[in-house]
């Protein structure tokens, strides 16, 4: 049988961060439970579409899962296994936030099938989660990691953020430092993208008089840069790899959910704005609760596109290029019939001059200096 991957979004938190342009938002508990039940519903009548499919993995996402109830969860997981067929050894992700999360509920979700949390922490600093906009504090965070612990999740990632605003590379350090000291399995570490439509959109990319008031301001281009080489440093020295751009692992605790997204495997997605990809066909929900909650399961869905088979060469670089093993030539010879030399040779024998693409066997795969300017190396993988 195929693989499938599980998407589930949780829509709901407890108020917007000042930098998040997630599709989330504060709501009330019924309408929590309506959302559970449009949910299932979609879970359910979609499921003849993948009877060929076993499923590997399922990610609940958000916003923050956690303000579910565990008996929620434990709804919306029953339902996917009365529903699929959902492999032994599956990987299943919840998404959760320091401070939303108890010992009763976390019970409930284990005993439902959750077996990797990922706590979003941002850092370890409390003047910069107040600056943020986040609801918790680095002892919040901790009580909730240690909790998670006592009640037996043994795979645990925590996300942090680089490049706030009035962070040092002294503090960025610290937080690195908090973190990996915890021995986590999972640390995915991020850069702050100022997002249009945010408070920090206004604050930071707004004009350029109000620009010059900030206080405290964001750290330059060479600082985001140094931050980005001292996680590799130190997270190296906790006996991290870094297996993506952002996401560093023990070994063999990689995320394989999103080590799907990045080898173009097949996923669908379930809830307000949740993407899909299968067979080389992408779809996603509509964005409009009142429209998800009242429509059938079909008017859900917005339209379908097919990608071209360019489309498709253009993801398979510039998606495997953010893996550290990058992408085998073998593997797209297969899949498309075609040398990678023949279709991308001068791409690649531009960025192999320069130092930011290399060769190694039958995988090519970005240097060092390469995931520096990642981005401009990916545009030029553009057909």
């Amino acid at each position: 049988m195929r693989s499938l991957s599980i998407y589930i979004h949780i829509p709901f938190c407890v108020r917007k961060c000042l930098y998040c342009d997630f599709l989330s938002f504060p709501v009330q508990e019924s309408v929590k439970e309506q959302y559970v039940r449009a949910l299932c519903t979609e879970i359910r009548e979609q499921a003849c579409h993948y009877k060929e499919y076993n499923v590997a993995t399922v990610f609940l996402g958000g916003g923050t899962p956690s303000l579910l109830s565990g008996s929620q969860v434990q709804t919306i997981l029953s339902c996917v296994y009365e529903n699929y067929t959902v492999d032994g050894d599956v990987e299943i992700t919840m998404e959760m936030n320091p401070g939303t999360v108890t010992g009763s509920a976390l019970a409930v979700c284990r005993a439902a099938g959750v077996n990797r949390v990922s706590l979003g922490l941002q850092s370890a600093d409390d003047g910069e989660l107040r600056r943020l906009g986040r609801i918790h504090t680095w002892d919040s965070f901790l009580q909730s990691y240690r909790l998670c612990r006592k009640m037996g999740f043994d795979n645990i990632n925590i996300d942090i953020m680089s490049a706030l605003p009035g962070q040092t590379l002294a503090s960025c350090t610290a937080t690195l430092q908090r973190v990996a000291a915890l021995e986590p399995e999972h640390i995915s570490a991020y850069s702050l993208i100022i997002e249009e439509g945010t408070p920090f959109y206004e604050k930071y990319d707004g004009r350029t008089e109000e620009k010059e008031t900030v206080q405290p301001s964001l750290p330059d281009e060479e600082a985001d840069r140094a931050m980005y080489e001292m996680t590799k440093q130190v997270l190296a020295m906790y006996g991290y790899g870094r297996y993506e751009i952002s996401n560093y692992a023990k070994p063999g605790k990689e995320c394989a959910h999103n080590c799907v997204y990045w080898t173009r495997g097949a996923y669908v997605g379930f809830g307000l704005g949740a993407a899909s990809m299968v067979d080389n066909v992408r779809w996603s929900n509509v964005r409009e609760l009142d429209v998800y909650l009242d429509s059938s399961t079909e008017a859900k869905k917005r339209e379908r596109h097919r990608l071209s088979v360019a489309e498709q060469m253009e993801e398979t670089m510039f998606l495997g290029l953010r893996m550290s093993k990058g992408v085998s030539r073998a593997e797209f010879m297969h899949r498309f019939g075609r040398p990678m030399e023949e279709v991308y040779g001068a791409v690649l024998k531009k960025h192999i001059e320069l130092g930011m693409m290399e060769i190694s066997g039958d995988r090519v795969r970005l240097t060092d200096a390469g995931v520096n300017v990642s981005n401009c190396v990916m545009a030029d993988f553009l057909l």
